[in-house]
């Protein structure tokens, strides 16, 4: 194996005072959701907010004078852009960062204030690399890999060093999967310390680069994800053997878990991660028959998530647990109707954020109208209710927005 436990070790010496030693917290409210014990190794705390200046630091501090002084070159989405832009700026090395065009503008506008120039380059991270690998050559500067180096491996590797050490007990350690940096280090040092856990990855299920690299298919990720942090097309070359060797299993997850995870964390945590910080509870929640009764680490790679972002998912999980719905409910288009409408929903505790009346274009009688009301419930029952009571009125009501499988579209 190309990196061993004792080069986890010296990494962790050398970014002493470089990095933060981040929290690992016992999760009591997601241990009663997941029937788990469920631990969190915090790195959306880490300072540039995910786990990657550790490597890094570890990369960037091992280079000679003379490439430190031609400056550096990386490609990333965002978290390893934001940990070289970091450290080179504290070791006063000149560093370039390409990112691809879709990249959110919280991750742009971060990196480029730790002093790094950014270019958008490419359609993903892939064509992102590409353009810095051929710019890192023609200008002779140091191509700083995103995992696929042995000391970025190593200093990933620390977060499994310490959170093994917070919680030695741990059986299962659930890990999310990029190009495998953070799992391989991490798997090297958790196996080193606990021979006998269980080590799971994570990818988001349209980037299962690893996945099918491992059962021997051609990687064929694509698409839009909220975990951009782990959308590789291509696993690494010195992770996968490491990861072949270590990691039991590794699960998919979908947009929906991505999101749904992505929510817990902020209203039952009161923890900020992005969508593939998410990605370990998501697969837990997603398999929670085979992590119950276990003592479960996961690790929050991150938490740098745009806020608009961030505001639909949580808008998008109130729709799917039914606390914000729209109904369109058939009136007589006579004065009073809509305030008997609306009292009715008052009477039964739903507050109206919207209410969108429309008398031309419905394919109604002309004496009668439909209006689409948007309002805030207690959940799915409370909506029925709600419906209920309009029904029992006199009004016909419909369910819009696949809230339910009774739902229109």
């Amino acid at each position: 194996m190309t990196v061993t436990i004792d080069d986890i070790h010296a990494a962790a010496r050398q970014l002493e005072g470089k990095v933060i030693r981040t929290p690992a917290i016992t999760a009591v409210t997601l241990s009663e959701r997941c029937g788990a014990e469920i631990a969190l190794k915090l790195e959306n705390l880490q300072v540039t907010g995910s786990f990657k200046p550790r490597g890094a630091y570890i990369k960037l501090a091992g280079l000679t004078d003379k490439e430190q002084k031609a400056g550096v070159i990386a490609a990333s989405a965002g978290n390893h852009a934001q940990g070289v832009a970091y450290h080179a700026r504290n070791l006063n090395i000149a560093a370039t960062i390409y990112m691809p065009e879709a990249t959110p503008f919280t991750k742009v506008g971060r990196t480029e204030a730790l002093g790094a120039k950014v270019v958008l380059a490419g359609e993903g991270l892939a064509e992102a690399r590409d353009a810095a690998l051929k710019q890192a050559e023609k200008e002779g500067r140091s191509f700083i890999h995103p995992y696929d180096d042995e000391k970025i491996i190593a200093g990933q590797g620390t977060v499994g060093l310490e959170f093994l050490d917070d919680f030695p007990d741990l059986e299962i350690l659930v890990v999310p999967i990029g190009g495998g940096g953070l799992m391989a280090g991490t798997a090297i040092a958790a196996k080193a310390i606990n021979p006998g856990i269980e080590v799971v990855g994570v990818e988001a299920a349209l980037y299962p680069s690893m996945h099918q690299a491992l059962k021997g298919n051609t990687p064929s990720g694509k698409g839009a994800t909220i975990a951009e942090g782990i959308a590789v097309k291509v696993p690494g070359l010195l992770t996968k053997p490491i990861i072949a060797e270590l990691v039991s299993d590794i699960l998919l997850v979908g947009e929906a878990a991505l999101e749904n995870a992505t929510q817990v964390y902020l209203e039952e945590q009161k923890i900020v991660t992005e969508g593939a910080g998410a990605a370990s509870l998501a697969a837990v929640l997603e398999n929670k028959e085979r992590f119950k009764g276990k003592k479960v680490g996961l690790v929050v790679s991150g938490g740098n998530i745009d806020s608009r972002l961030m505001s639909s998912i949580l808008m998008r999980g109130l729709v799917r647990e039914g606390r914000m719905v729209r109904l369109r409910i058939e009136i007589t288009d006579v004065p009073g109707a809509l305030a008997k409408v609306s009292g009715l929903i008052g009477d039964k505790g739903g507050n109206i954020v919207e209410v969108y009346h429309q008398r031309l274009f419905y394919d109604v009688p002309v004496k009668q109208t439909e209006i689409d009301i948007a309002l805030e419930t207690l959940d799915s029952q409370h909506v029925q209710e709600i419906m209920k009571a309009l029904e029992e009125a006199g009004f016909s009501v419909r369910l819009l927005g696949g809230t339910s499988s009774t739902a229109d579209s």
